[in-house]
C-alpha cells in the first residue's frame, strides 16, 4: 500500500493524469476519438519522438539543452535512406548512423565540456553545421524510392503491437532502470544537482557531461532510422523543430531545466503529450497548422512554470533549513 501512494504522488504519474485527461476531453468532444485504431496511432506516432526524448534527458538532467537533435535526425535519416536505396542492410545502416548520431554528440560534449561553450550556442552552432551537411549531400532534393520491405518495417506488429512502439518502450524502461538503479546512471543527477559538489565527491562531471551528449546523439540515429521507414522518404529539412516539441515534452513531463530531476518514464510521458496534440487539434475540429504555435505556447509556459516551482523549492528549503536552526539555538540556550 504504501508503496502504491509513493507511485501515485510520484513525480512521473503526473503527465500519465494529463494525457488520460486529454484523451477524455477529446473523446467527449468527438466521441470517434475513443476507438482503439485511433488511440493506438496516436499512441504509436510518438514512437520516435520518445526514442529522441530519451537521449536528450541526459542532456537535461545535467543542466544543459541540446537544440540540434532535431538536424541530427535529419542527417541521420538522409544517410539512413541513402543507404537504404542503394541496397544496405538494415543492421549496417542502423550501426552507421547511430555512430554518426553518437559522434554528432559527442563535438557537442567536448565543446560545452573542454571549450566551455555555452550548450545552447554549441548545439545552436552544431544545427546548422549538420542542417548544411544534409544539402550537401542531397544537394537539395528529396531521397526516394525506398524499398518497400523497408518501409512495411513501421507497420509490422507483434502480439498486436507496432514494433516501433514496443521497441520505445522497452527502451524507456531499460534506460530508466539505467538511470535510476546504477551508480553511474545517478552521476547524471548528482551533476545537474550540484556540479560543484559532484566534483568533490569523486564523480567524473567532464566525463558524464560528454556521455549525457554522446547519448542524445546515438538515440538521435536510431530515431532516423524510425523516422525514414515510417515517411518513406527523406526531405533536406527533415527533423525541423523537432527539438522544441522534445524539449517541452520532457519539461512536461518533469525534468527540471535546471537539472538534476526528472526521469525517463516522465519525459517519454510529456512527449506522447506534445506529440499526440496535432491528431487531437483535428478530432478538435481545429487546423492542425496551429500545432506549431500551441507548442510553442505550451513551451513557454512550461518553462515559466519549472521556474517558478525551482523559486519555491529553493525558498521552502531556506525557511525549513531557518527553522532548523533557530530551534537549535533557542534548544541550546
Amino acid at each position: 500500500m504504501e508503496r502504491l501512494k509513493t507511485i501515485l504522488k510520484s513525480r512521473e504519474i503526473t503527465p500519465l493524469y494529463m494525457l488520460m485527461v486529454l484523451f477524455i476531453i477529446v473523446g467527449i468532444i468527438n466521441p470517434t476519438f475513443f476507438s482503439y485504431q485511433n488511440i493506438a496511432s496516436t499512441l504509436y506516432g510518438s514512437s520516435l519522438y520518445i526514442i529522441l526524448s530519451i537521449g536528450i534527458s541526459f542532456v537535461i538532467m545535467t543542466g544543459e539543452i541540446d537544440v540540434s537533435i532535431g538536424s541530427t535526425l535529419g542527417l541521420c535519416a538522409t544517410v539512413s535512406g541513402v543507404m537504404i536505396r542503394d541496397g544496405y542492410n538494415v543492421f549496417v545502416v542502423l550501426l552507421v548512423v547511430i555512430l554518426i548520431g553518437g559522434f554528432i554528440g559527442l563535438i557537442n560534449g567536448i565543446g560545452i565540456v573542454d571549450f566551455e561553450v555555452s550548450s545552447i550556442i554549441m548545439t545552436l552552432g552544431m544545427l546548422g553545421i549538420v542542417r548544411g551537411a544534409i544539402f550537401l549531400i542531397t544537394k537539395g532534393r528529396w531521397v526516394e524510392n525506398l524499398p518497400a520491405s523497408f518501409k512495411e518495417l513501421s507497420q509490422k506488429n507483434i502480439i498486436g503491437i507496432n514494433e516501433f512502439f514496443l521497441m520505445s518502450f522497452l527502451l524507456v524502461i531499460i534506460m530508466h532502470f539505467y538511470l535510476s538503479k546504477t551508480p553511474q546512471g545517478g552521476y547524471f543527477k548528482a551533476v545537474g544537482d550540484n556540479q560543484n559538489g559532484a566534483n568533490l565527491v569523486g564523480i567524473p562531471v567532464k566525463k558524464t557531461k560528454r556521455l549525457a551528449f554522446v547519448y542524445s546523439g546515438l538515440f538521435s540515429g536510431i530515431a532516423a532510422l524510425m523516422f525514414a521507414s515510417r515517411t518513406g522518404f527523406i526531405a533536406p529539412i527533415s527533423g525541423n523543430g523537432y527539438e522544441m516539441t522534445i524539449i517541452a515534452g520532457c519539461v512536461l513531463g518533469g525534468i527540471s531545466l535546471t537539472g538534476g530531476v526528472g526521469s525517463i518514464i516522465g519525459s517519454s510521458l510529456g512527449v506522447i503529450i506534445m506529440a499526440s496534440l496535432s491528431k487531437v487539434l483535428v478530432f478538435m475540429g481545429f487546423s492542425s497548422d496551429l500545432n506549431n504555435t500551441i507548442t510553442g505556447a505550451l513551451l513557454v509556459v512550461i518553462v515559466v512554470s519549472d521556474t517558478l516551482l525551482q523559486k519555491y523549492s529553493i525558498s521552502k528549503n531556506r525557511k525549513v533549513r531557518l527553522n532548523n536552526r533557530v530551534k537549535g539555538e533557542t534548544v541550546n540556550g
